[in-house]
């Protein structure tokens, strides 16, 4: 192998972003590593909602359809203290994504209008490919679902809340 060929595997290494290639011809041994890009941490902050806004999420609630319909980026701001018209709410303990299910296939874990019972698991948070149960603080029915299935979450985000 020549100069010539070793660069070459280094520039498909690189083009192609594979962090290990190893190569052994007879008494030659060429092994070549990339670093992986570290990910870059941005913070945003949430918009405050105006009165209009609040007034269409509480509409909307009072309706009872089940699903909050504020977008992810404002969900923090509601969880900041906008009331959401009821003292029993879960909210996430963590950054991850929402699943309404153990499984894509399974039914979920409780439903608008379910009863439920304290400790009674409601969903899960994926959080580093670790699943976190979020359980029921209190005994009661599921007056709402605020989180969408797949959904990235927020630390404090409602999820449920409970009448």
């Amino acid at each position: 192998m020549n100069i010539d060929e070793i660069i070459q595997l280094i520039q498909a290494v690189s083009e192609n972003k594979l962090t290990s290639f190893e190569l052994e011809e007879g008494n030659m041994k060429l092994s070549l590593k990339c670093k992986k890009e570290q990910p870059q941490i941005l913070t945003v902050s949430a918009p405050s909602m105006d009165q209009a806004s609040v007034q269409m999420i509480n509409t909307a609630m009072a309706a009872g359809t089940g699903v909050c319909p504020v977008p992810a980026q404002e969900a923090p701001a509601l969880a900041a203290g906008v009331d959401i018209g009821s003292d029993k709410v879960i909210t996430s303990p963590l950054v991850g994504t929402f699943y309404a299910s153990s499984s894509p296939d399974a039914d979920a874990f409780v439903k608008v209008g379910d009863t439920v019972k304290k400790g009674q698991v409601l969903g899960i948070i994926e959080a580093m490919k670790l699943m976190n149960e979020i359980e029921s603080e209190y005994d009661g029915v599921v007056e709402a679902i605020l989180a969408n299935n797949e959904e990235v979450v927020e630390y404090g985000q409602p999820l449920f809340r409970i009448k």
